[in-house]
């Protein structure tokens, strides 16, 4: 999701500037509606909805005028693919709480990937993270909630602050068990917090430390999402265009 997608329209398509286009993909749980805007007579811009699974929905694009029914402008098929990004959301979904993996994690921090590889592994984890459907119950600190905060141990918390993945912690700590993930210490001693602070993550250590700490800005300024039971809806501020998503 989140990428741009032009419609080229063709001459007989290119109408009055009081129809309005948008459109529809409809998959086999989810259906997105999302606004465009238009960029010349013949071209049109939107967002791709981020989708629930990878699979190949139907999209139809309408146009709606006032007094007028909706017309079915044109159909096609898009495919939303399974990449790396969703693949390593997934893989550390269902690592929560498993001390085998989570410690295998740490390989990572040994290479030490460059600034900008960790800049676009957040924003492709999160992103998709924020797509996947987690499990009724799921919790950042795995399903084993026996454990009581005392017990040393690594968390999804403690890897993500490891390699200064900010919109990542800052996803950890919306769900259950991200903020108490914060003071639970890992066989060495460290808490997210502290690590935040030893590695001189600064963003980072201000997003786990003040209370009012706000979204990174990369999110807050490019969208904004309200849910609502079933309904999501999406305001996309860099091109101005909505979307709603609606469980089918």
């Amino acid at each position: 999701g989140d990428c741009v997608i032009t419609v080229q329209l063709t001459e007989e398509d290119k109408v009055e500037d009081d129809v309005v286009f948008y459109l529809i993909f409809t998959g086999s749980t989810v259906q997105h509606c999302t606004s465009t805007r238009k960029i010349n007579p013949g071209s049109l811009e939107t967002i791709a909805p981020g989708h629930d699974c990878c699979e190949t929905v139907k999209v139809a694009l309408c146009a709606s005028k006032e007094g007028h029914p909706v017309l079915v402008v044109a159909e096609e098929s898009f495919q939303f693919i399974q990449d790396e990004a969703y693949d390593a959301a997934q893989f550390l979904a269902t690592c929560a709480g498993n001390q085998q993996a989570l410690n295998f994690t740490r390989f990572l921090d040994r290479s030490r990937p460059p600034a900008a590889d960790v800049e676009f592994l957040d924003e492709k984890v999160a992103l998709a993270f924020r797509h996947l459907k987690l499990p009724p119950g799921w919790n950042v600190l795995g399903a084993d909630q026996s454990l009581n905060e005392n017990s040393p141990r690594e968390t999804l918390m403690h890897f993500a602050v490891r390699l200064g993945l900010l919109r990542l912690t800052w996803f950890l700590l919306q769900q259950p068990g991200g903020r108490g993930a914060l003071s639970i210490h890992n066989s060495e001693g460290a808490t997210p917090v502290s690590l935040a602070l030893e590695r001189g993550y600064l963003k980072l250590h201000q997003l786990l430390t003040e209370e009012e700490a706000r979204e990174p800005d990369s999110w807050s300024t490019l969208s904004h999402t309200v849910h609502a039971g079933d309904y999501c809806v999406k305001h996309h501020r860099g091109l101005d265009v909505y979307m709603l998503t609606a469980e089918t």
